[in-house]
């Protein structure tokens, strides 16, 4: 029980010892000035009883020497004989009785007569003796032989008054000291008892102290006030403490405001401060309240009122905010934070296309209804085309409008907009290149006076506030945008002309972006466009239809061509250069043109795609020379038709294969050796003959149309087939049907579709004869030919068509091997084919006058249309192409040569 009691007693005392708390240092400090008090106290008690003690001793040495000077025969005794002998025995018999030390009869020269130490007998006494030899007694503090001691010295005088002698009387210092020292174990008794008294009570204080500091250092509490009383008074909420008999404890400066309280309110009634009966009686109930709405004078107060009993003493806490301030601040927070939301979500908004008009749209839409009422949008018409504007500004065509309602009194897209005052507010803000802000549109008088009667209407509509801002990027002006109000009542502001800016900031940019893109794709598709074939070629073995779909991310290099052969053949030709741009669509010129030109050579689809792979080889390390990209790789589709014989070469380098309509709507996927793409190279390519039957259709394409990156090419292909299996359509309603069913939704690739229904010559239309290798044949053929000429209605080319057919013959029979064939073809021109089973060459030559031959193939040339060989497996053809009517040709040879060839 003692140590619990002992535990409890320690635990306040240690944390008053801690000197980091207030109730600690001043404990420390009141311990410390008690200390010293009592110290002080102490030290003046010694000095007093010191100096007590020694006036005591003064007293006592003065009576008892006055005593014994004044005794009864004390004169008659110094005028004796022996002094001594009469003296020192009543001298030490007085000391004894009076308690002192010493008491010695001097002579007036200080010889001693008696002294309380007889060996002093006889010796002068020292100190101040002719003093008391003058009449004057004295008392003094002697410092000297034999000891220090507080002595009195007084005269003894006759009846007539003269000094006869002296007597000393005195208590040694050490005595006097002894008698203090007595006393001190009272006085340090005394001291420390005070010292544990004031010890107690310093605790009892401070321990309370300690209670209500909670144990906080002087700079804590220091910093608590400091910031207790900058929070109160600064913060914009008005706090009052009332306590538990309804006086009011504490108020701020905002809540002096608030409630309009006069000075000196603290400590009063709450009913004898005027409130308001509502504000009063809440804050005198002492109930909890939240965001109570109280009537103070013209201020909607909103109250909040909580207890103080778990926190101290029992009262209440009451906070008041002033709604009115707070709704208007609130309202201005969120205009603020509207106008910063527009402009957040016009930057992801606007600008979601690299298209120019669209992107004004966007800017239109985005302003309303959410800032204007009508906004507009005018634009240069350079910028409209992607080309640089021209500097001119004060000429735009309108390219966007959009607004609440939709009789807008305002010109419609497309018009052209002119600024020819430069008053207006839409000149004044492209001549400064900023917002102008207009807050009421009848006062504007440049803008009236620019179309006095669109202004008008406009006046009339509602209309009354504007802001007009330039579209402005790399300091060039694009254009501008025009935001007007006429359906809330409100006035643009100045908040709003910096909103406009940024809206036409981000707009400008997006649309600089989208003329950038507009003039690049232009140039590209341009391109492209030129190297593409613009018509399809006229020939009557096919009828032909085709699409061509650039990809939205940028030109390709995917290219179609349709190329007449001799012989009433056609080829028809599809590929795909890899990548995008205008590497790409350039490639794809350079490949389209060497297909025209190997095509000239009339070589089988499997050779010429051989060669179009060793150029695409070439250019790619040419490329790769340049440190370019180079070609990643090229496809390519060879096929060739056959009218006469309906039969189709085929041939592939890593492109898809074709697809066959048959005429009764059935489709095939007709197999077709899959070779490398062209510039890979170290693979010979096949080819595969194919029989297409007539009214089939040949549908060629790239892999745009079936591949997409949602959808896999076995899928592609299902659509294809089911979009294609539809009998009796024509070659453009196929194309039609294929786009509209497998067309991606966003197609990643370029698309070229080429579909080519067949044609075939009829047997009336193709007339051949062997001829064997003898020269007399050679009139016979002729004769033949004439005849067949004749059926076909073609007489005026015949004598032409028998000396072309004549000098190609002879030269068969020459120069060639057997077997020798002829065929004529009548086409959309008269065809002569001659075959040998030899492959040299024939060369056109000019003969000297002296030469007896030479001149034959000269004169099939300035004959004929078109002539030339083709090789075959077996030999070669040459072959001449004629008009089927009589023309400058026939008229343009010499007399004299056409006589020579009368055989």
């Amino acid at each position: 029980m003692t140590g619990h009691f002992g535990r409890r007693l320690f635990r306040p005392v240690h944390r008053l010892i801690d000197r980091r708390s207030v109730a600690g240092q001043m404990f420390a400090l009141q311990v410390l000035i008690v200390v010293l008090l009592i110290t002080a106290a102490a030290l003046a008690l010694v000095l007093q009883t010191q100096r007590d003690s020694t006036w005591n001793a003064r007293g006592r040495s003065l009576a008892a020497a006055e005593a014994f000077a004044h005794a009864p025969g004390i004169v008659e005794a110094l005028r004796s004989p022996d002094p001594t002998a009469v003296l020192q025995r009543q001298a030490e018999g007085a000391r004894r009785a009076s308690g002192v030390d010493f008491i010695a009869v001097m002579n007036t020269d200080g010889i001693r007569y008696t002294d309380s130490e007889p060996e002093l007998i006889g010796k002068r006494a020292a100190g101040d003796i002719e003093r008391a030899a003058a009449g004057e007694s004295f008392t003094e503090v002697y410092e000297g032989s034999p000891n220090d001691a507080v002595r009195a010295v007084v005269p003894v005088t006759d009846a007539d008054g003269s000094v006869v002698g002296l007597v000393s009387s005195g208590i040694e210092v050490e005595n006097v000291a002894a008698a203090v020292n007595r006393q001190l174990p009272i006085l340090f008794g005394a001291a420390a008892g005070a010292l544990v008294l004031a010890t107690a009570g310093s605790a009892l204080v401070n321990r309370r102290l300690l209670r209500q500091t909670h144990g906080l250092g002087a700079a804590e509490m220091t910093r608590m006030y400091e910031h207790h009383d900058a929070v109160l008074h600064a913060v914009r909420e008005g706090v009052l403490i009332v306590g538990a008999d309804r006086r009011l404890l504490l108020v701020n400066d905002e809540a002096r405001r608030l409630l309009d309280l006069p000075k000196g309110a603290e400590g009063r009634p709450l009913l004898e401060l005027g409130l308001d009966e509502g504000i009063t009686e809440l804050l005198a109930s002492g109930r909890a309240a939240t965001d109570e709405v109280r009537l103070t004078g013209d201020r909607l107060l909103a109250v909040n009122v909580r207890p103080t009993t778990p926190y101290g003493r029992p009262g209440s806490v009451a906070t008041l905010r002033d709604s009115t301030e707070l709704r208007a601040l609130a309202g201005r927070a969120e205009a603020a934070q509207g106008r910063l939301r527009l402009l957040y979500e016009a930057g992801v908004r606007i600008g979601t296309t690299l298209d120019v008009a669209r992107t004004a749209e966007e800017l239109a839409e985005m302003a309303v209804p959410r800032f204007a009422d009508v906004a507009t949008v005018e634009l240069l018409d350079p910028v409209l085309r992607g080309e640089e504007p021209s500097g001119a500004s004060t000429a735009m065509r309108r390219t966007a409008l959009c607004g609440i309602r939709e009789d807008s009194p305002l010109q419609p897209v497309g018009d052209s907009i002119r600024f020819v005052i430069p008053t207006t507010p839409m000149a004044a803000a492209l001549a400064g290149g900023h917002a102008v802000l207009v807050t009421d549109l009848a006062a504007a008088a440049g803008w009236r006076a620019q179309d006095p009667e669109g202004a008008g209407q406009a006046l009339d509509h509602g209309f009354h506030s504007l802001v007009t801002a330039p579209l402005q990027a790399r300091g060039v002006i694009l254009g501008m945008v025009n935001f007007w109000r006429s359906e809330r009542p409100d006035p643009f502001t100045d908040d709003d002309v910096f909103v406009a800016e940024e809206l036409a900031a981000r707009a400008a940019v997006a649309i600089d972006n989208a003329r950038r893109f507009t003039r690049e794709h232009t140039m590209a598709v341009t391109l492209q466009r030129s190297l593409l074939p613009r018509t399809l070629p006229e020939q009557n073995a096919l009828d032909v239809a085709h699409r061509y779909l650039p990809a939205r991310a940028g030109v390709g290099g995917d290219w179609f061509d349709v190329i007449p052969l001799p012989g009433a053949r056609v080829a028809l030709v599809v590929g795909d250069v890899v990548g995008h741009g205008l590497h790409a669509a350039a490639t794809m010129g350079r490949l389209r043109t060497a297909v025209h030109n190997f095509s000239t050579l009339d070589l089988p689809p499997d050779e010429l795609l051989g060669h179009l792979d060793e150029l695409v080889g070439r250019i790619d390390r040419d490329e790769t020379a340049r440190d370019s990209d180079g070609i990643v790789g090229a496809t390519c589709l060879y096929a060739i038709y056959d009218p006469v014989s309906g039969h189709c070469a085929v041939a592939r380098a890593g492109h898809p294969g074709p697809a066959l309509v048959h005429p009764d709507g059935s489709v095939a996927f007709p197999e077709v050796p899959a070779c490398l793409p062209l510039g890979l190279g170290g693979m010979p390519f096949e080819s595969v003959e194919l029989h297409l039957p007539e009214a089939g259709r040949l549908v060629l394409f790239t892999d745009g149309l079936v591949g997409d990156r949602d959808r896999d090419i076995d899928t592609g292909l299902d659509l294809l087939r089911g979009a294609l299996a539809r009998p009796g359509r024509s070659p453009e309603e196929t194309c039609t049907d294929v786009l509209d069913a497998v067309l991606p939704p966003h197609p990643g690739d370029d698309i070229a579709l080429l579909v080519a229904r067949t044609r075939r010559l009829d047997a009336g239309q193709v007339a051949d004869w062997d001829v064997p290798a003898d020269p007399a044949a050679v009139s016979r053929v002729r004769a033949e030919a004439t005849r067949q000429l004749a059926a076909w209605g073609l007489d005026d080319i015949a004598f032409t068509a028998e000396l072309v057919l004549s000098e190609l013959i002879t030269n068969a029979i020459r120069y060639g091997a057997e077997p020798i064939h002829v065929r004529l073809l009548r086409d959309r021109s008269l065809i002569c084919e001659v075959s040998d089973g030899s492959s040299t060459a024939p060369h056109l030559r000019y003969a000297a006058t002296t030469d007896e031959g030479g001149r034959g193939l000269f004169l099939v040339a300035q004959l004929a249309e078109r002539w030339g060989t083709r090789y075959t497996e077996r030999g070669k053809v040459i072959w001449s192409e004629q008009p089927l009517t009589a023309g400058s040709q026939e008229a343009a040879v010499p007399v004299a040569v056409l006589d020579d060839l009368a055989w």
